[in-house]
């Protein structure tokens, strides 16, 4: 099991094979739909982190959440994976808002096979959570309990990372 964290400070042992650092992967944090689709176009990428976190107002009958049947397709031919930060959720003023967005790009990369990487991404060491927490996180937005799993397990397309579970 691995966690992604921003910081380059002290770390708590929580129970992680291994703790990345946002720099040491090739990840690209999402915002407007250009950009995202960008992010997903490119196979150097590593992982599209947030791509729910800069989306307009929701419409009447579906909610704008960053991803689309496109982009998934589109993440899945370049092996790029969908990031769930869950200091986003921490932090979050809306937090129904951004949950409900992340269960329907949850929903979405389930139903074109892309891979999920669920990490706390912490700008501060008191922000890091427990890897069950992590997974009860994945649980939370929708993933099953195989998915919030593998949601922890990340393999780096240079360099392939053997992770204990």
């Amino acid at each position: 099991m691995i966690d992604i964290v921003r910081f380059q400070g002290e770390k708590f042992n929580l129970g992680f094979k291994e703790i990345i650092y946002f720099k040491d992967l090739k990840i690209v944090i999402g915002g407007s739909e250009n950009l995202n689709r960008k992010a997903v176009e490119d196979k150097s990428v590593d992982i599209l982190m947030r791509p729910e976190t800069e989306s307009e107002k929701d419409k009447v009958h579906y909610r704008v959440s960053g991803l689309n049947q496109v982009l998934c397709k589109l993440a899945n031919k370049n092996k790029v994976a969908i990031g769930f930060s869950f200091s986003d959720l921490l932090n979050s003023k809306y937090k129904d808002k951004v949950i409900g967005r992340m269960m329907q790009n949850v929903r979405l990369c389930r139903k074109y096979n892309v891979k999920m990487v669920i990490c706390s991404f912490a700008k501060e060491k008191f922000e890091m959570r427990a890897a069950k927490d992590l997974i009860s996180f994945g649980l939370t937005i929708g993933m099953t309990g195989k998915e919030a799993n593998d949601a922890l397990s990340f393999k780096r397309k240079d360099k392939e990372i053997e992770l204990i579970k």
